[in-house]
């Protein structure tokens, strides 16, 4: 078995479960016990920064994070950026443009110091969605947007899947798009994101800045976003109950987040 000097961990589904960032007791205790053989834990998620920092930090941890599935890094104790990738004005405004075709509007998540997300007056998303955003939403014109401010993801939650397929199809070798359920807000969830982008990305410019060796990383995650991330790691494992694209990618299956299955990693570092 590779020697392993970094973790790197989804979210949704693998760390945690449930509508509310509910956390087996193992899995904290775990991820200190990684701490203490000195391994760094990594988060890798298609969560934005708010969303992405709040839960972990009721959980008292603020690690390095690989967000928007590897659209932006960051290292949430210090804030320091490590990683970046942003659309070109042009892409944008053709990412824009494919959401209207199918009668949709997107949010749009940004690089910003305000806000994480901007939205239209008639935004597609799910009013919960739209709720739990709070004051990291702003509502503007979404066109001066896509011109303006460094774009970094497009996405919509909680709404029938049935547009998204058009979008799509329109979006084919312009940009990548991620459909999946949503427990928390019905529906479904699509993100799109610059095109050849994914989790490892983020994994990679934190190794170069944290002089790992990129060969011996563990990954965990149960989503279609984790497959790169699932074939590029020296060991790879998911959960039981995860999409059947990360299952079958994985090494090592473990149990349910709800049955404590994060904490199984520590039998393969």
């Amino acid at each position: 078995m590779a020697t392993v000097d970094l973790v790197v961990t989804d979210l949704d589904g693998t760390l945690w479960f449930g509508e509310y960032e509910e956390t087996h007791p193992d899995h904290v205790a775990t991820w200190h016990e990684l701490e203490l053989r000195g391994i760094p834990v990594l988060v890798a998620t298609g969560r934005r920064v708010t969303s992405t920092r709040n839960p972990l930090a009721r959980l008292g941890l603020a690690p390095p994070a690989v967000m928007m599935n590897g659209a932006l890094a960051i290292d949430l104790a210090t804030g320091d950026r490590f990683h970046f990738h942003q659309y070109t004005v042009e892409d944008a405004t053709s990412i824009l443009a494919a959401f209207r075709s199918a009668d949709l509007e997107p949010c749009v998540y940004v690089d910003h110091p305000r806000v994480d997300v901007f939205i239209g007056e008639r935004t597609s998303t799910h009013p919960d969605h739209l709720a739990d955003l709070g004051s990291k939403a702003e509502r503007t014109d979404l066109d001066e947007i896509v011109r303006s401010t460094p774009v970094l993801m497009f996405g919509i939650m909680g709404h029938v899947p049935e547009p998204f397929h058009k979008v799509e199809h329109t979006l084919a070798g312009v940009a990548e798009t991620h459909l999946a359920g949503s427990t928390k807000y019905g529906g479904s969830t699509f993100t799109v994101t610059p095109i050849g982008l994914s989790k490892w990305n983020g994994v990679l410019a934190f190794c170069a800045r944290a002089g790992l060796d990129p060969e011996r990383v563990l990954a965990i995650g149960d989503g279609p976003n984790d497959v790169e991330l699932l074939d590029a790691a020296a060991v790879s494992v998911a959960p039981v109950d995860g999409h059947h694209t990360a299952v079958s990618r994985a090494d090592h299956v473990v149990a349910s987040p709800r049955d404590g299955g994060w904490a199984e990693i520590l039998g393969f570092v």
